[in-house]
């Protein structure tokens, strides 16, 4: 793993840390052992940015739902009587699906690495921080970006069906990482929350375990079909996939759960000309593929207008994130 801190300190710097999508959670049924696992795809914006630099006291300056959760990071990791001023430039929305909570608790947790040469791994960092307990997507993304799928973790390790919110598991290991083609990504964010907190737990609870046979097409679909896809360039055969995935398993009973508004939002996207749409983890986001730069404004605008007349919330073009978090010197 990725050694992102030193023995050299700095005055300050900047951290630059992506969002996710996550398609899929693979196996919620745990017969043969493990649990979880998972697909996913970085993406360039939205994103946190924040400036970092000592102080004698923990200060998260800038009105953001993030900031208690970056306070509690880098409480968790700070030497001993040792402060820390991170000032929020730019965030992200919480609980819509994009990985907000990993990258921004990475992400404060890095900030106290650099500053304070702790030497500590991306991993090492999560785990001091309490992420990763399902899905190992936002780690690996922050570490290295690019689509990713993790192996989730053993079931007797882990003793239950829960969300990363609530397990204290490690992150999941990366089964697979490549760069994601260059695609654009239509994303449409619903002026909403997905589930989270006690209701995620309570999901998690009655949907599992999953039937062994829902979980048996997720992986076929996975290992078959989306993986060669991004090996091969093939936004047909991934567009294919990803809207496959809706229809089985664990998303097929997140999507169920949504609003008539966010389900209209993913079919409308399937049927407007995008390859595959569908919905990152328990919503509201919900995403497209487009090979077309003309088509994916006009999806956009056509996105943007069916919220303005009902839901409310926001759509924008993105790509994927090849690299991860950046960090560097302010």
């Amino acid at each position: 793993y990725l050694i992102i801190g030193s023995n050299d300190t700095k005055n300050m710097i900047e951290i630059i840390s992506p969002s996710r999508l996550h398609l899929t959670l693979i196996d919620m049924n745990a017969e043969i052992g493990r649990v979880d696992g998972g697909v996913g795809i970085t993406l360039d914006s939205p994103h946190v940015r924040l400036l970092a630099e000592k102080s004698d006291k923990i200060e998260i300056i800038g009105t953001s739902p993030l900031a208690d959760r970056m306070h509690m990071a880098a409480k968790a990791v700070l030497p001993s009587g040792d402060g820390i001023r991170i000032q929020i430039e730019e965030d992200m929305p919480a609980h819509v699906g994009l990985g907000s909570g990993t990258q921004s608790a990475v992400s404060a947790a890095a900030a106290v690495n650099e500053l304070y040469g702790l030497g500590l791994s991306v991993r090492e960092l999560a785990i001091a921080v309490g992420r990763g307990g399902t899905s190992g997507i936002g780690v690996a993304a922050f570490e290295k970006g690019g689509f990713i799928v993790d192996g989730g973790h053993k079931f007797s390790d882990k003793g239950a069906f829960s969300p990363s919110a609530a397990s204290r598991a490690d992150p999941a290991p990366v089964l697979f990482r490549h760069d994601f083609p260059d695609w654009d990504i239509v994303l449409a964010l619903p002026d909403t929350q997905g589930a989270h907190d006690a209701k995620e737990v309570d999901i998690f609870k009655k949907e599992c375990p999953i039937p062994i046979h829902e979980v048996q097409q997720v992986a076929h679909i996975i290992l078959m079909q989306m993986m060669p896809a991004v090996l091969e360039n093939d936004i047909e055969s991934f567009g294919y996939a990803v809207n496959s995935l809706l229809t089985v398993g664990f998303k097929k009973r997140e999507v169920e759960l949504q609003s008539k508004s966010v389900r209209d939002v993913i079919e409308f996207m399937q049927d407007s000309g995008t390859y595959g749409a569908g919905m990152s983890s328990f919503g509201p986001a919900v995403y497209g593929f487009v090979d077309s730069r003309i088509q994916a404004n006009q999806i956009k605008n056509d996105v943007q207008k069916m919220l303005d007349e009902t839901i409310g919330g926001r759509v924008m073009i993105t790509r994927a994130n090849n690299s991860g978090a950046k960090i560097s010197g302010a």
